[in-house]
């Protein structure tokens, strides 16, 4: 599928636009740093990654590539393409479930969110994934229950991403909530909340489509490996 929507290409529009700060790499290939996200984007499927890709990934080490990824990669490297993802977005407000308070995580949460993704979304946060956005949580009697918050992100787009709730505290209500409030901030600051998600995750998909999200597309996702 060929395509200039910044959306068909997230990990590439996000590191050429709002995240370009953190990319390392050349014109047409760039990744974030290993500690920030494990994301590698490239400019179209003919681009050259000869000599890049060896200065972005060390010796037995992955990246993963999302709506593009190279026709062609150099001997010793291994592109394996994964399921397609869901790729939904939401173009209206969404009802807000009562809950409990939302709180803006900083820093100082920074231990509770390593220890809440380790455990539910292990793949993907990195020790600096907070610096993608910002990260929003909920707490029940001094215990660390849910949270969501911003990932990838392009002009007038920013990625809904690490919605998860921890096994104790399921089925109260409380993704939806942090989900609901941070689409509908997003959308009055003039931008379209967007989402990737398993289509294998029945639970997340009916919750996600309750709230308003719609399929934009599948998207193709790849693990490039270097030997």
């Amino acid at each position: 599928m060929s395509s200039d929507h910044p959306l068909d290409n997230p990990f590439w529009s996000a590191l050429h636009s709002l995240h370009a700060h953190f990319a390392l790499g050349s014109d047409e290939v760039r990744r974030f740093p290993a500690d920030v996200a494990p994301f590698l984007g490239v400019a179209h499927a003919g681009v050259d990654t000869g000599g890049v890709l060896d200065s972005l990934v060390p010796p037995g080490d992955s990246v993963l590539l999302m709506g593009v990824a190279p026709a062609r990669v150099p001997q010793g490297w291994a592109l394996e393409a994964f399921d397609d993802l869901a790729q939904m977005a939401c173009d209206g407000e969404v009802a807000v479930p009562e809950g409990p308070p939302i709180i803006e995580l900083g820093p100082e949460h920074r231990a509770d969110v390593l220890a809440l993704t380790a455990l539910v979304y292990p793949h993907y946060f990195r020790p600096r994934t907070m610096e993608l956005g910002r990260y929003f949580g909920i707490y029940v009697e001094g215990r660390f229950a849910a949270m969501a918050g911003e990932r990838l992100g392009a002009p007038g787009f920013r990625e809904m991403s690490a919605i998860c709730t921890h096994p104790d505290f399921l089925g109260r209500g409380y993704a939806r909530r942090l989900t609901a409030m941070l689409s509908n901030d997003t959308l009055h600051s003039g931008r379209l909340p967007f989402l990737h998600v398993s289509q294998a995750n029945a639970r997340a998909m009916a919750l996600y489509e309750g709230m308003g999200y719609r399929l934009r597309r599948t998207i193709p996702f790849w693990s490039l490996r270097r030997a």
